[in-house]
């Protein structure tokens, strides 16, 4: 169950401000670490702090934008916004990794001694608990808008939290034990980890974008509601796809052929209804059968899937 889209588009706009200001705080303070230390995985974290700026301006600016109402040229209206500033995003991780890992190679072939160690680890410390206190809040919104632009803002500062707590080991390790290959290591360990959640991230976009249907579980508690209302012979060609956090429902209903338009109609609501008691809004399109009639449909071309994949 979901909020009201009221509240939903509330808490977007908050969790969308919280990501920029706690970016913009976690990027000075790094970059301050960073000419300080010498640390190249203090770099590196920097660097990823850097995109999470501009990641979470691009948030900001999809969330604003799929907020808009559906217009004539738009009709569905312009939620998939999220989903494109999503792969943006994962266009901002993946370049980051590159560049880190370039940085780490560097220094691997040119070592530097690391500087003022304990600014570092305070700075990394800190770091490490803005970043826990913000996804905290961003999952929160998450569960109850399925904002996609927000849950991929989010995955930034989920690699935040294990950045800088690698960071942090790393330069506690460079202090106490003086190994400096652990700080480039550290680096490398960081470029794998962003180009990684890159391609999850555009992946995830990628099958929003493309109308994946949704989770089974949906589907199969609409088929329910469908197969318990009185009056209905049976329904096909159900299609689902999230616009969103607003669910849209598509069906053919069956019914008996010799029902009045305006019963058929009846019919239609009350299915309409029931659905909208689990997801208040969604968006359905209901077009009724005559129940046994032969037509070409969809289920039936797909009759060799097995489950949602």
């Amino acid at each position: 169950m979901t909020w009201n889209k009221q509240k939903s588009d509330l808490f977007k706009k908050i969790a969308v401000a919280a990501s920029i200001s706690t970016a913009v705080i976690l990027f000075i303070i790094k970059m301050l670490a960073a000419l300080m230390t010498g640390s190249i995985a203090v770099l590196s974290s920097l660097v990823d702090s850097l995109a999470d700026i501009a990641a979470s301006v691009i948030s900001f600016v999809a969330v604003k934008f799929s907020l808009k109402p559906a217009s004539c040229r738009y009709r569905y209206g312009y939620f998939k916004a999220e989903a494109l500033s999503a792969l943006m995003q994962a266009a901002l991780i993946a370049g980051s990794g590159l560049f880190v890992l370039y940085n780490g190679v560097d220094r691997l072939f040119n070592p530097m001694p690391l500087q003022q160690l304990g600014v570092g680890i305070g700075v990394m410390a800190l770091s490490l608990g803005l970043s826990v206190a913000l996804i905290a809040f961003q999952q929160f919104v998450v569960k109850h808008t399925a904002s996609v632009a927000i849950k991929a803002d989010s995955a930034h500062y989920i690699t935040d939290i294990l950045t800088n707590l690698a960071t942090l080991l790393s330069l506690l390790i460079v202090r106490y034990f003086k190994w400096q290959i652990v700080d480039i290591i550290t680096a490398f360990a960081i470029a794998a980890y962003l180009l990684f959640y890159a391609y999850k991230i555009a992946a995830e976009a990628v099958k929003y974008l493309m109308d994946q249907e949704l989770d089974e579980h949906i589907r199969a508690e609409v088929i329910d509601l469908i197969q318990k209302t009185s009056g209905i012979k049976g329904f096909h060609d159900l299609r689902t796809r999230d616009l969103g956090g607003i669910y849209y429902f598509e069906l053919h209903l069956e019914m008996d052929g010799d029902l009045t338009l305006t019963q058929a109609h009846r019919l239609s609501d009350t299915v309409e209804a029931k659905i909208k008691t689990l997801y208040p809004d969604a968006q359905i399109l209901i077009h009724q059968d005559p129940f046994g009639i032969k037509e070409n449909r969809l289920d039936d071309a797909l009759q060799n899937c097995q489950g949602l994949k």
